[in-house]
C-alpha cells in the first residue's frame, strides 16, 4: 500500500510539473521509484529515443527542423559535440518543456585532458605517477567544460597499451594494470567528485571496454585475440577500479575480442560488466561501433547489428541509427523484448537523475568556467613539470645556467597547436605558452632558428640558419618530436623514429661540437637509437599542453627538476613491439650471459641456436629505457631492504622496508617502486608486476626509510579455471627506481 501511495503521489507531481513546463521531481521517493513511474508513462518511441545519442555537423548554421521535431517528441536521449550555447539552451528547453514527459538531455563532449586549459596528454599524465595531479586536472576540465553545458565526458581511456605504434597510446595510462587502476580511480573522482549532481562536475565514461589497446600490430580498430585469464589479469582491472570509484558510464570499444565485437559481446557486457562488476550506469557504443559490426562480419545488416547490440546489453548508440531504425520492429518480431529495452532506459534515466538534470536541467549562464584562470594554468604547468621524463643527462649538462647562450632549434619550439596534443578539441593555440614564448618572457640569452617548418618536413632549406646559430651558442636546445595529428585515433605508425628530416638535422648540428639537449614532444615513445649518441641530454615532454613552454624552461634551467617516470617501456626500435616489462618467461629466458649479438656471430658459422634464449639478434632483449625509468637532477641509493616475515599466511600482511638516500648535491624526489614475482603458478606468471609505489622527497644527503605493505590479496590472479586466488609458493620482491633494477628479497605464502 505504501509503495502504491508513493507512486500515485509521484504521478501527481509529474502531471503538475508538465502543466508548468517544468521537469522537476519532488518528494522523498527514490530514483528507482521515479524511474519506474516514468517508464510506465513513456511510449515505445520515447523509450527508443532515450537510447539515441545524436549530434550536429559543425557546418550547420541553425538547428535542423528534423532534430527539433525529434527532441520535441522525446526521441533523443543525449547529444554530443553541440558547442553553440544557444543550441544547447534551446534543445534542453524543448526537451524539458515540450517533450511528452519532460526528460532532460545529456550533453557530452570529448574532454580528454582539459577543456580550454589543456593538460599533458593522458600518457603524459600517467608519467607523473601522481593521483593528485590526475584528479586535479580532471576536476579543472570538468569545471571549465560545464560552463558550456557539458555534463558528460568520454574519458578516461583505460586501455592497457603495450605497443607504441598504436596511435591511441597517447590517450592511455600506459602498459601496467596497477598504475592504470590507481590513475583510473583518480580520473573518475576528478571528473565526478563526491556528488554527481554537482553542476560543476560531469559524468565520466570508462573506455574502451575492452582490450582496445591489444589490437594486432598496434593498428587502430583491429582484432584482438586474448585468453580469458590475460583479459582478466591485465585489461579488466582498470575498468573494475573505475566502476568501484563510481564511473557513471562505460563505452564499448571498436575492436572484436576473440571473434566477437565488443559492442555485441553479451558475455563481456552482461555477465562480466553487469553481473561481476555490478555496474549500474549505462553503456554507450563508440562512434558507429554498432553498425561497424557489419564490416567486422558479425552482423549481416543494420537491423541485425541492432539486434546483436541489444541482446548484448548495449544501452545507448552513438551516432549510428540502428536502434532508431529497427528496435521497434525487432520488438514486434520478439527478437528483442520490451523488458530489455526498459532496462536500457532505466540505466540511462538513472544517470540523468544522479546528474541532477531533472532538478536542474539548464546550463547555469552565470557559470563562466574561469577559463584559463591563473590557478588552472598553474596546475597545468605543474602537471607538465611532473610528467616530463629525463632520459639522459650526460655529464650533468642539465640544468643550464640562465647565463648560458642557448640556440633554440626545431619544429616543436614554437608550435602552439601541436603542443596541445591529440584530443584537444577545445584548446586554443592562442593561449598556448611555447618554449620560445617562455624564453622571450625570461629575456635570457638565446637565438631561434626553426630548422624545419614542421615535424614531417624533409626540406633542408632551414638547416644552414640553424647551424649558424648553433655555432655561436654554448648549448643547442632541439625541440623535436611529432605533430599532434601523428598520434591519437587512426594515427598508428609502423616507424616511430623522429619523422621528416629531424634526425638528419640533429646529425648536422652534432658536427658543430656543441652539446645538444633533445626535448621530445610526442604522443608516444619515439625511437632515438640512431641519434642517442649525438645528443647529451634527452627530455620526454610528451605533448605537454597549454603551459608546456614555461614548464620546460623551468626544468631546463633548474628552477624545477623533472619528476616523470615512464609509464611504458621505451623501445629501441619498432621491431621490438609489442614490448612490456611484465612479460612471461620462456623455456629459454633471455639473459646477458648467453646473449650473442649479431655482429659477434662468426662469418660462415655452423648453424646452431646461438645464444640459446629468446631475443632479437640485432637489438637484444631489453628496451632502450625500462618501465618506471626517469632521472632527476640528483641521485639516489637504495639500501637495507627487509621484510617483516619470511612466511605469511592468507590472513597476514607483509611489510617491506627499504632505505633511500639522496646521494647527490640537489634536493629531489624519487618514486620508489615495488615489484613482485610469483615464481611458480598454476598458469605461468609475469617476471615482475608493479604492486606499490611511493613518492619520496629527500634533501641532499638525507636518508629515509620507506615502508610498503602488501597482503595475499595483492598476490591474487585469475587462473585457467577462471578462479581468482593467491597460490601458495615463493615470491620475489624488488624495490627500486624502475622495473629493471632494485634490491631483491623473497618470502613464501603458505596456508
Amino acid at each position: 500500500m505504501k509503495k502504491t501511495f508513493l507512486l500515485l503521489l509521484l504521478l501527481v507531481t509529474i502531471i503538475s510539473c508538465k502543466e508548468n513546463k517544468e521537469a522537476s521531481f519532488t518528494g522523498d521517493t527514490t530514483h528507482e521509484a521515479k524511474i519506474e513511474a516514468l517508464l510506465s508513462k513513456m511510449s515505445l518511441e520515447e523509450k527508443i529515443g532515450q537510447t539515441n545519442l545524436r549530434g550536429m555537423h559543425s557546418t550547420e548554421s541553425e538547428l535542423p527542423e528534423k532534430l527539433i521535431a525529434s527532441v520535441k517528441k522525446g526521441e533523443v536521449g543525449a547529444f554530443l559535440n553541440i558547442m553553440n550555447l544557444n543550441y544547447v539552451d534551446e534543445l534542453q528547453r524543448i526537451a524539458v518543456e515540450e517533450s511528452p514527459n519532460g526528460i532532460p538531455l545529456i550533453f557530452g563532449r570529448d574532454v580528454i585532458h582539459g577543456f580550454k586549459t589543456i593538460f599533458p596528454i593522458p600518457l603524459g599524465l600517467a608519467a607523473t605517477w601522481n593521483t593528485q595531479i590526475v584528479e586535479k586536472s580532471s576536476e579543472i576540465a570538468a569545471f571549465e567544460a560545464t560552463s558550456s553545458g557539458i555534463r558528460w565526458t568520454f574519458a578516461p581511456m583505460l586501455d592497457i597499451a603495450r605497443d607504441s605504434r598504436w596511435g591511441r597510446i597517447a590517450e592511455s595510462p600506459g602498459e601496467d594494470p596497477y598504475l592504470a587502476t590507481v590513475l583510473g580511480a583518480a580520473y573518475i573522482k576528478g571528473f565526478q567528485g563526491d556528488d554527481l549532481s554537482n553542476p560543476y562536475r560531469m559524468a565520466a565514461s570508462a573506455k574502451h571496454y575492452i582490450a582496445y589497446g591489444a589490437a594486432i600490430g598496434g593498428r587502430d580498430y583491429n582484432t584482438v585475440n586474448l585468453s580469458e585469464p590475460l583479459l582478466r589479469n591485465i585489461y579488466l582491472p582498470p575498468f573494475k577500479a573505475a566502476i568501484d570509484a563510481g564511473a557513471a558510464t562505460v563505452m564499448s570499444s571498436f575492436n572484436e575480442i576473440n571473434g566477437i565485437p565488443a559492442t555485441g559481446h553479451e558475455f563481456l557486457l552482461k555477465d562480466v560488466l553487469r553481473g561481476e562488476l555490478k555496474f549500474d550506469g549505462f553503456v554507450v557504443s563508440d562512434w558507429d561501433s554498432v553498425t561497424e559490426m557489419i564490416a567486422h562480419g558479425f552482423a549481416s545488416d543494420e537491423k541485425h547489428a541492432a539486434e546483436l547490440a541489444a541482446k548484448a546489453g548495449l544501452d545507448m548508440e552513438m551516432n549510428s541509427e540502428a536502434y532508431e531504425n529497427h528496435l521497434k520492429e525487432l520488438i514486434k518480431e520478439e527478437k528483442v523484448t520490451i523488458e530489455e529495452l526498459d532496462e536500457f532506459v532505466r540505466n540511462i534515466l538513472r544517470i540523468k537523475f544522479r546528474l541532477g538534470l531533472f532538478e536542474n536541467p539548464h546550463r547555469n549562464k552565470e557559470h563562466t568556467g574561469n577559463l584559463y584562470a591563473e590557478s588552472h594554468l598553474e596546475e597545468a604547468k605543474k602537471a607538465a613539470i611532473k610528467s616530463t621524463v629525463l632520459l639522459k643527462n650526460k655529464n650533468s649538462i642539465l640544468p643550464l645556467s640562465e647565463k648560458t647562450n642557448v640556440a633554440i632549434i626545431g619544429p616543436l619550439a614554437n608550435a602552439p597547436h601541436e603542443q596541445l596534443g591529440t584530443w584537444a578539441f577545445d584548446g586554443e593555440k592562442e593561449h598556448t605558452n611555447t618554449p620560445l614564448d617562455a624564453y622571450k618572457k625570461a629575456n635570457t640569452n638565446f637565438t631561434f632558428a626553426i630548422g624545419l617548418g614542421h615535424s614531417r618536413d624533409t626540406s633542408k632549406k632551414g638547416f644552414q640558419e640553424a647551424i649558424n646559430n648553433a655555432e655561436k651558442s654554448d648549448v643547442i636546445l632541439f625541440f623535436g618530436g611529432e605533430e599532434a595529428i601523428l598520434s591519437g585515433e587512426a594515427h598508428s605508425r609502423a616507424n616511430i623514429n623522429l619523422p621528416g628530416a629531424q634526425e638528419e638535422l640533429i646529425n648536422e648540428l652534432a658536427k658543430t661540437g656543441k652539446p645538444i639537449v633533445l626535448v621530445i614532444m610526442a604522443g608516444r615513445p619515439i625511437t632515438i637509437t640512431n641519434i642517442i649518441d649525438k645528443v647529451d641530454a634527452v627530455l620526454m615532454a610528451w605533448h605537454p599542453g597549454t603551459m608546456g613552454g614555461e614548464a620546460l624552461y623551468e626544468i631546463v634551467h633548474g628552477i624545477k627538476s623533472p619528476e616523470g617516470r615512464l609509464p611504458v617501456s621505451w623501445p629501441k626500435t619498432a621491431g621490438q613491439l609489442p614490448y612490456f616489462y611484465n612479460h612471461k618467461n620462456t623455456g629459454r629466458p633471455a639473459d646477458s650471459i648467453n646473449f650473442i649479438p649479431m655482429d659477434k656471430i662468426p662469418i660462415a658459422a655452423w648453424q646452431s641456436s646461438l645464444g640459446n634464449d629468446s631475443h632479437y639478434l640485432d637489438v637484444g632483449f631489453t628496451p632502450h629505457f625500462p618501465f618506471g625509468y626517469g632521472l632527476t637532477y640528483t641521485t639516489f641509493k637504495y639500501t637495507d631492504i627487509s621484510i617483516s616475515k619470511k612466511i605469511i599466511n592468507f590472513n597476514e600482511d607483509l611489510e617491506i622496508k627499504v632505505s633511500i638516500t639522496n646521494t647527490g648535491k640537489n634536493d629531489g624526489k624519487e618514486i620508489a617502486q615495488l615489484y613482485i614475482q610469483d615464481v611458480v603458478g598454476s598458469i605461468t606468471r609475469p617476471v615482475k608486476e608493479l604492486k606499490r609505489f611511493e613518492h619520496v622527497f629527500l634533501k641532499s644527503g638525507e636518508t629515509k626509510e620507506v615502508t610498503f605493505k602488501i597482503s595475499a590479496k595483492d598476490l591474487e590472479f585469475v587462473n585457467h579455471k577462471m578462479i581468482k586466488a593467491a597460490e601458495v609458493g615463493v615470491f620475489n620482491i624488488w624495490v627500486g627506481p624502475s622495473a629493471s633494477e632494485g634490491l631483491k628479497t623473497s618470502f613464501s605464502l603458505k596456508k
